[in-house]
Order: C-alpha cells, then structure tokens, then sequence
C-alpha cells in the first residue's frame, strides 16, 4: 500500500469526461489574461515614459475582464465548481446531493440561456442603431455579441453537467 498521496490528489482533480474539451476554456482563459497583462504593461510602459496613457486600454481591458469572466464561470460548471453552500451540496445521502447537484445544473443552464437570449435584442440594437464605443469608436456589437455566445456555452456546459449527473458521474 502506497502511502503518497499524490495518485488520490490527482484522480480528485482530472476533469471530467465532456464531449467538448475542457482545453477549450482553459486555453481561453491563457490568452485572454496573456492579452490582458500585454495591454495593461504596455500601458504602464507608456504611461511611465511619456506620461501619457493609451486611451484604448481601458475599454479592452474591460471587454477582456468580462470575457474572462464567462470563460472562467464555463470551466467552473463543467467542472461542477461553481458557487454552493458546501453545508446543504456536501450533506445528506448520495441521492440527495447528486439531486441538488442537477437541480443547480438545471437553474444554472436556466439563468444563462435567459441571459444569452435576452442579451441576443441588445445586440440586435447596438447593430440597428450603429452604437459606438465612447473610448474609441469601434462598433459596439464587436463586444456585446459575445456575451449571448458565452452565456449560451455556459448554458450547454450546464447542460452537459445536468446529464453527466443523471447517469451517475
């Protein structure tokens, strides 16, 4: 009998098996904040140099910031990490938490196609009307056509979790 622990440690953290690769998000997740620490360096860089700042930072960062967001809240579902009181998800019976885990699953995929939906018209207006972004005058849909996009892959990660649950993973 081994006494490292280290073969338990990693069997409780591989992901799970998914029909679409957690690499995805993870990979995602490298560039966004590679991109984010590049432009907000560069920015510091200009800033110490020339005492003046790129105005284009700020509002990248900010898409990015939000970006990294959905990307991180996509991993965490399908890795059933996401938010849960620990008291009511880890007590009880094998039955009454794989039920609590699929109704979250449920609730989760819920809340994210509602948000992906309604967010589909907000898009739809900032197109229509020709909105611009006030730091520097880009399209505004550039950036909110991606949170119908990720909200939707949330919702289908709480999907995939939803199933995975039900046949005993």
């Amino acid at each position: 009998m081994s006494t490292d622990p280290q073969p338990e440690l990693e069997a409780a953290e591989a992901d799970p098996a998914t029909t679409v690769p957690l690499k995805i998000e993870d990979w995602l997740t490298v560039l966004v904040m590679g991109a984010l620490a590049l432009i907000t360096f560069a920015n510091v860089l200009a800033r110490y140099f020339t005492n003046e700042s790129f105005a284009w930072t700020e509002e990248i960062s900010v898409f990015l910031m939000i970006a990294l967001t959905l990307v991180a809240a996509s991993a965490a579902v399908a890795r059933d990490r996401h938010i849960r009181i620990e008291y009511f998800s880890g007590s009880g019976s094998m039955a009454r938490r794989k039920g609590l885990s699929r109704f979250g699953a449920v609730m989760v995929a819920i809340l994210f196609t509602l948000i992906g939906t309604l967010s589909i018209r907000m898009v739809w207006d900032d197109f229509r009307f020709e909105e611009t972004t006030p730091g520097i005058g880009v399209p505004a849909w550039w950036y909110s056509i991606w949170l119908p996009i990720l909200s939707l892959g949330i919702a289908l990660r709480a999907v995939g979790l939803f199933i995975r649950r039900g046949r005993g993973e």
